[in-house]
Formats: structure tokens, sequence, C-alpha cells
């Protein structure tokens, strides 16, 4: 028995040590040197304070900024998720009828469906460049800037398919919001809403 069973342990002992720490010590090796960034989080400093990941969204309220999709999860990291609630939903419904109404007194305008639905992680840092682009208004006036120059800001942020061929165009939420920060100087009311909080 201990012949048959030699050959069993060797192999499970050799695998384990393969795909359980030889195969992801190398991977891990060669993301650290190829794809440094992305390997470590893509994470965004301002001096020597990291103030949030281009992977992961945070929830902007200041009427200066591009707000993010909605989150099951409130942008919490810990708990991330969907709501889980099906289309013919009534929680869901009457949760998407009431980010309609005040995205609508918010913006003047309709929402587009990615502004009323939360992602299924809850923490989609992306919108739609419709969603980008129908926040224009608001944010030029909450910043006192030019709403073309807003506009055109915002369509310079638009990150194309992936490859030409994946995905959808998308607008990063927080690199957005930093460079209306570095081109359009603004100071919350309340003092909250930007990306360093």
């Amino acid at each position: 028995m201990l012949t048959q069973m030699r050959p069993a342990l060797t192999l499970t002992l050799f695998f384990t040590l393969l795909t359980g720490l030889a195969y992801p010590l190398a991977m891990t090796s060669v993301a650290q040197k190829l794809f440094p960034d992305a390997a470590n989080g893509s994470l965004i400093a301002q001096g020597d304070r990291v103030i949030g990941s281009a992977l992961v969204a945070q929830g902007f309220a200041a009427p200066g900024y591009l707000h993010p999709r909605p989150s099951a999860s409130g942008w919490n990291e810990a708990g991330t998720g969907a709501s889980n609630l099906g289309p013919t939903s009534a929680l869901l419904i009457a949760a998407v009828a009431e980010r309609r109404a005040a995205w609508r007194a918010e913006n003047g305008t309709d929402a587009p469906i990615d502004a009323v639905t939360a992602s299924g992680s809850g923490l989609d840092p992306h919108i739609s460049p419709e969603n980008a682009a129908a926040q224009a208004g608001r944010i030029a006036t909450a910043r006192g800037a030019d709403p073309a120059a807003i506009a055109a800001l915002i369509d310079s942020a638009v990150a194309g398919r992936s490859l030409w061929l994946y995905g959808e165009p998308s607008v990063n939420v927080l690199l957005t919001n930093l460079a209306l920060d570095a081109s359009f100087p603004f100071a919350p009311a309340d003092g909250k809403g930007t990306p360093t909080e």
C-alpha cells in the first residue's frame, strides 16, 4: 500500500508547491516588473498621501464633481456587491424612480441608465460618456466655469474600448475629477466631496 501512496503523495506535494507557491510567486514577480502600477492597485497619490485607486469608485456628492454610479454598498470596499434585486423587484423600481427624480432635479435632464442603476460590484470607477456629458452643466455652474470648457475636458477623458474591441467607451470618475480640480479649482461649500476625502 505504501508503494501506491508514495507516488500520489509525491505528486500532490509537487503540484502544491508548483501551482500554489512557485507559479503565484513567478506571476507576481512578472507583474511587478512589467505592470507595477496595475499590480499595486493603480493607486493615485497627491504628494505622500494615497487618495484613491483608478480601479475603485468613490462617492462624490459635491455639485462641482462628476458623480459615480449608485452603489449598493455605499462605496464600501469591505462590503462590495450588488443589491441582488431583480428587474421586477418593487424595491429596485422604487429606488430607480427615486434616483431618476434626484438626477433630474440636480442636472435638469433625463438620467442615463448608468446614473440610476448600480454596478454589480458597487465600485465601478467608470460611467458612460453620456452620463458624464449630462453632468457638465451642473459642474460648470458649481465651478463658475465655461460649460463648453467643462464639456471639452470631460470629452477628452473618454477612454475607448480595450484593444478597440472589448467593452464600451467610459469615463473614469476619479481621474476626471482630479483633472477638473487641476483645470478649474473648486472648493465645495460644505467642504466635502473632494477626491482627498
